[in-house]
């Protein structure tokens, strides 16, 4: 079993520290720990990257955890920074917290065991690779990417770096987990047909533009998107498709497709097992014979965006193709050590266990998102191959399963 070299690394330096000075070495009681909280060797030390409103609720869960200390935050955003330090030295009584505008600037630091991604989805994979590289681990709110090829990049770097990898979608357990249940253990039957429905794709942005305010980094919040005037219902964290939030454009989010569909597809597919997978044909609606977006997969489940959801309905009959059974031998998996998903990825970051959401299955539903939204771009049936990802034969499609970054940013090769 890998073990974390940071932790070792300081176990280390607390019990070896005097002797190598030749001095007197005073080891405070905080360090000690207590039964309230470890000592500081035994800590799983973290940074917080995004830190809106999303990003500080992540942050403020995984600070319930005794076993963690926050020891740093970034955010672009001179009000999200502040308020994130202020909510970190409060938890500790101190003031040491830490405060960056620049997350390389915080991977690049040896004492960070892992980082927190809740930034906008432009910037996850960047963030989410450069971690993986710095021997960071990394836990990342979904939806995991912008595009099809940035999530496999980031399964990549977890694989390659060694990294325990975590896609933040807590409904797919927590709000979802006894339908899958159900039907995993087969009280359902055989499962023909799914209906979920995260919401829209998203939408090209004409907003006004105007000089951005002295507290925000426009042009780190951009990054790698299209060059834009500031305007802030660019930046904004306004949830849905309203026009007044990052989520609502097509060059920061994939839309509510993305991101409510890291819950609602993640959950169908977690609870079908399907998502190591994909499917092998999406079909956008045509107000004609296809009234909802249609995904189709290879054992014959048909999943439609449409009805809320999840939701499931058995075969009536024999259903020529139909060859999927309930895959009981995942009733077992869910969370390990105690917390929800916070929890564990802790005990996954300790035990070196992949985590209840890994960035395979984050990648996966994502990309089940990613296809609807292109689907509906192209406006026509697509072909899918689950194996290779890639639309066979159809490089239209396949040009959108990449964006070009603007300079001088660029995904680096795992």
């Amino acid at each position: 079993m890998q073990e974390r070299a940071t932790v070792s690394t300081r176990r280390h330096f607390l019990k070896t520290a005097a002797v190598v000075a030749g001095a007197p070495y005073v080891i405070t009681s905080a360090a000690l720990g207590n039964q309230d909280q470890p000592a500081a060797s035994e800590r799983i030390t973290m940074a917080g990257i995004g830190m809106g409103g999303r990003g500080r609720g992540d942050m403020n869960g995984f600070m319930g955890h005794k076993e963690v200390q926050f020891i740093a935050v970034c955010d672009v955003k001179k009000a999200h920074r502040e308020g994130a330090k202020v909510q970190v030295d409060k938890r500790y009584g101190n003031s040491d917290c830490d405060t960056y505008v620049d997350f390389r600037d915080v991977v690049a630091r040896d004492d960070i065991d892992a980082v927190l991604i809740g930034t906008p989805d432009h910037w996850h994979a960047l963030i989410g690779v450069a971690a993986c590289k710095s021997g960071k681990d990394v836990f990342c709110e979904k939806p995991l990417s912008l595009t099809i090829k940035e999530g496999r990049a980031m399964v990549q770097a977890a694989r390659r770096y060694g990294r325990v990898f975590s896609s933040g979608s807590q409904r797919v357990l927590g709000d979802y987990g006894n339908e899958a249940r159900k039907v995993q253990s087969g009280e359902k039957g055989q499962i023909h047909e799914v209906f979920c429905d995260p919401g829209g794709p998203p939408l090209p942005c004409n907003l006004p533009g105007g000089p951005a305010p002295d507290d925000v980094d426009w042009d780190m919040w951009l990054g790698p998107a299209p060059w834009a005037p500031y305007n802030a219902y660019r930046c904004g964290g306004a949830y849905g498709l309203g026009g007044k939030g990052f989520r609502t454009w097509y060059d920061y989010s994939g839309g509510m497709m993305t991101d409510w569909g890291g819950h609602k597809f993640g959950g169908a597919m977690f609870a079908l097992g399907l998502d190591h997978t994909g499917p092998t044909e999406i079909i956008p609606p045509d107000g004609k014979d296809v009234q909802h977006l249609t995904y189709k997969f290879e054992c014959g489940i048909v999943m439609y965006r449409t009805g809320g959801g999840p939701s499931y309905k058995a075969a009536e009959g024999n259903v020529p193709g139909l060859t999927w059974q309930p895959p009981t031998e995942l009733l077992e998996r869910g969370y390990q050590g105690n917390g929800g998903l916070p929890g564990d990825f802790l005990h996954c970051v300790k035990t070196r266990d992949k985590p209840f959401r890994d960035v395979e299955y984050g990648h996966r539903v994502a990309t089940v998102c990613h296809l609807g939204n292109i689907a509906y771009e192209l406006k026509r049936p697509l072909k899918w191959d689950p194996v290779k990802e890639e639309f066979p034969g159809d490089e239209e499609a396949n040009r959108m399963t990449w964006r070009p970054m603007r300079e001088p940013w660029c995904l680096p090769l795992v």
